[in-house]
């Protein structure tokens, strides 16, 4: 069953934010996952979404891939840089009904 990574996220520093995009991107695929949704500003029809936020969602193939993903040393050296390069909520769910 697929897992999904959502993640809201407000820019703060855009040169080290590109950091960790490449470093970020290049852990994702490698561990499976792909983007649905990367950097897109929500069409918020109910309730308020600030205008300085946006919208990443991963899809990776099952919940234990997006975590091997996360905890892994690859996607550890990104998350060094996003300390300083972006504010963010990070949520996992699984995919199916």
């Amino acid at each position: 069953m697929p897992a999904y990574v959502i993640s809201e996220v407000e820019v703060l520093d855009e040169s080290r934010a590109a950091a960790y995009r490449e470093l970020a991107t290049a852990s994702i695929a490698q561990y499976g996952g792909r983007f649905l949704a990367r950097g897109r500003r929500p069409d918020a029809v109910e309730g308020e979404w600030p205008e300085e936020r946006r919208m990443v969602i991963l899809e990776f193939p099952s919940m234990a891939e997006a975590r091997r993903w996360y905890a892994s040393p690859e996607y550890a050296e990104a998350l060094e840089i996003r300390e300083d390069a972006l504010d963010r909520r990070l949520m996992f769910v699984e995919g199916g009904s």
